[in-house]
C-alpha cells in the first residue's frame, strides 16, 4: 500500500521511523499569507492525521501521482514539479482539482488518498512536506 495511516505516532516510528513524505493538513487560516504558509515555521511534522508514504515508495509515489501533485508551491514560493526533499503546498483550490483528477484516473483511485483529500476540504489546503 502506497499511502499509510498511523493511529499514534509510536506506530509511525515502529513501521519506519521518520523515513516518510508526509502529507498534512494546512491548519493555518485561509486568510494567512503564502510566505506565512510555506515557511518551515509554520510546520508541525508528524501528525497523527497525516498521510505517509514510506520513503522506499518516494519512486513510485513520482511515477503515478508527480504529475498530479505538480505545482505546489515551495518555501521559496516558486512551484514545480513534487520537491520530495521540501515543503510542497497546495491551496484549496488547487486540492479541488488534484482530487477530481485522482478520482477521474481510475487506476490512480486509491480509496485512503480519496478520503484524505476529501477530508482536506475543512482546511487551508494541504502540504507534502519530503524526506
Amino acid at each position: 500500500m502506497l499511502f499509510q495511516t498511523f493511529l499514534s505516532q509510536e506506530e509511525r516510528r515502529g513501521f519506519g521511523g521518520s523515513y516518510f513524505i508526509e502529507m498534512q493538513y494546512c491548519n493555518l487560516p485561509r486568510e494567512t499569507g503564502i510566505e506565512r504558509i510555506v515557511s518551515v515555521d509554520a510546520l508541525v511534522h508528524w501528525k497523527n492525521d497525516s498521510l505517509y508514504i514510506y520513503g522506499d515508495d518516494e519512486s513510485a509515489f513520482v511515477s503515478l501521482y508527480g504529475e498530479i501533485f505538480a505545482g505546489g508551491t515551495y518555501s521559496n514560493l516558486a512551484c514545480g514539479a513534487v520537491d520530495t526533499c521540501g515543503i510542497n503546498y497546495y491551496s484549496p483550490e488547487k486540492t479541488k482539482r488534484i482530487l477530481k483528477r485522482v478520482k477521474a484516473e481510475k487506476s490512480l483511485g486509491d480509496p485512503v488518498l480519496i478520503s484524505w483529500l476529501e477530508r482536506s476540504r475543512a482546511y487551508n489546503g494541504f502540504y507534502i512536506l519530503g524526506l
